[in-house]
Formats: structure tokens, sequence, C-alpha cells
């Protein structure tokens, strides 16, 4: 299983190189419509991503977010107790985007493993102007691997922003254990653009 799961990482490893020389010599948009990973932690390293919680306003929520060895598969992990007290609810991990996303792309598909809880990904776009303003889609999980799809029409508006969403206005992404009190756990092997 593990074996496959690295096949799949090698195949869609071609296709990013495939699809990035496809944008310099204009090949067919056959090759686009596959998945396009932008993170898979393979190299296990963390560059970009970040750790924040409800404690920058005063929640009381802890956690952390790690990269995992686990055989020959590395992951990020976001782990820790969400509490609602005080007005909190979440912890994070999250980037800033160095390009937005390509506006001919459909939503994200990401593979993850959880503990049965909710989660979300947020991704924030051009037009936000607090920092609660965000789009939104749920994830739920279970004790296996899974893939996820979200399609952009799954995103909805957050925190009375005024906006549709547009992936070439993203400019940040969150995975959010976020809402409700309970233990988090959630594993991301690697998030790609379809």
């Amino acid at each position: 299983m593990e074996r496959l799961a690295m096949q799949n990482l090698d195949r869609r490893r071609v296709l990013r190189s495939l699809f990035a020389f496809s944008g310099a010599v204009g090949m067919s948009k056959a090759i686009s419509a596959s998945p396009i990973i932008f993170e898979d932690f393979r190299d296990g390293k963390a560059s970009g991503w970040r750790y924040v919680s409800d404690r920058v306003m005063g929640g009381i929520s802890n956690g952390e977010f790690q990269i995992v060895h686990e055989g020959k598969l590395n992951f990020a992990r976001l782990s820790g107790t969400v509490s609602t007290a005080n007005n909190g609810g979440f912890i994070q991990m999250r980037r800033d985007l160095e390009q937005p996303f390509a506006k001919d792309t459909s939503g994200l598909m990401l593979r993850v493993r959880g503990n049965g809880e909710k989660y979300f990904i947020h991704l924030r776009p051009k037009s936000a102007r607090r920092p609660w303003h965000y789009f939104a889609a749920p994830i739920d999980t279970s004790g296996e691997w899974q893939e996820v799809t979200l399609p952009w029409s799954r995103f909805s508006a957050q925190g009375g922003l005024q906006a549709s969403f547009s992936p070439d206005e993203a400019t940040g992404i969150g995975i959010v254990a976020y809402g409700a009190d309970y233990e988090a756990k959630l594993d991301v092997a690697w998030i790609s653009l379809v």
C-alpha cells in the first residue's frame, strides 16, 4: 500500500513537471487537467508553513504542527486540543502562497488521514481586510488515508467577506481544526490543484 502511494506521488510529480513544461511550449490542456501537486512534504521540510492558534486573540487552544516521518513517507501533522473557551476555537497550519492558483483550475485535492473529526481548508483572498475574512470548505476524516476533492464551489465566504471566490485571488492557505471542543489530529501527505 505504501509503495503504491509513493508510485502515485512519483506519477503526480512527473505530471507537475510536464504541466510546468507545457506552459512554456503550449502543450494541450489535457495535461493541465491532471492533479498538480504544489505541496507534498516529501523532502521532510515545512518551507513556508507555520502554526497559528486562537491564543493570538486570547483563546486557550493548544497544539502543534510538525513534519512526521513514517517509514518512507513524510507528511504534515496538525494536532492538539481545540477549545472554544475565551471566544477561541482553532489551531491551524498555514502558509502564504508564492503566487495565486491558476484561474483555470477547478479545486483542490488532498491526501489526508484524520481521527474522525471535521477539519477545514481556509483560503485567504486578496480582498480580505480582516483576519476573519476567508473562504472555507470542510473535510470529513477517518483513521485511514483518503483523497478528498474540494471544488472551488464548496468554498464559502466567512466573516462577512463580501466577495465570490476566484482561485487567482488566493494569497494564503490554512488547514484548520476549528469551531468545537475536541482533540485534533490531522495528517496531510500532499495538496494538489485539479
